[in-house]
C-alpha cells in the first residue's frame, strides 16, 4: 500500500476527517483476548472499585489504537505512520450497558516535515474531557 493522501496536498492547520469509536464491555473482553491483557480493571467491575477506579476501564493501548485509526484511515496506509506516541490522561470508563463510552477523535496536521513527512497532532476525549494527552504522529505521505 501507499499513502493516498499527497504532501502537497496539505498543509500547516489541515483537519482530519473525525471519528467517534464505541467500546463496550464486549469489545474490553475480545481485546484482552487478542493482546493477552487480561489485567482485572479491564473486565471486573468489582476489582476496579477496589483499586480506586470508578469503574472498568478501557485498555490504555486500545484507546491509542482507536485514536490512530483516524491518521491510517485518512492516509490509506498504515505502513506510512512512522511515528506514533501519546500520554494517558484520563481513563475511558466503561458502564456495563449496551451503549459503553464513546471516544471521540480528531487530528489535524501540526507541522510539514522533510521527506515528505507530516506530524499529525490528535485529540481523543470521553465524556468531554482528553483521554490522550501529547497524542501525535509522524505520517509519510505519497
Amino acid at each position: 500500500m501507499t499513502a493516498k493522501v499527497a504532501y502537497e496536498s496539505v498543509e500547516v492547520g489541515t483537519e482530519l476527517p473525525a471519528q467517534s469509536f464505541r467500546v463496550t464491555r464486549a469489545t474490553l473482553v475480545q481485546y484482552a483476548g487478542a493482546s493477552g491483557d487480561f489485567n482485572p480493571i479491564h473486565w471486573n467491575e468489582k476489582f476496579a472499585r477496589e483499586v480506586g477506579l470508578p469503574d472498568v476501564i478501557a485498555h490504555g493501548m486500545f484507546t491509542m489504537a482507536e485514536a490512530i485509526r483516524v491518521v491510517t484511515d485518512w492516509v490509506g496506509d498504515p505502513g506510512a505512520v512512522v511515528e506514533y506516541g501519546v500520554r494517558f490522561t484520563k481513563p475511558v470508563v466503561v458502564p456495563n450497558d449496551e451503549d459503553g463510552a464513546l471516544i471521540e477523535v480528531g487530528a489535524k496536521v501540526a507541522a510539514l516535515l522533510d521527506d515528505k513527512q507530516v506530524r499529525v497532532d490528535l485529540t481523543a476525549m470521553n465524556e468531554g474531557k482528553k483521554v490522550l494527552g501529547m497524542s501525535r504522529a509522524v505520517v509519510r505521505l505519497g
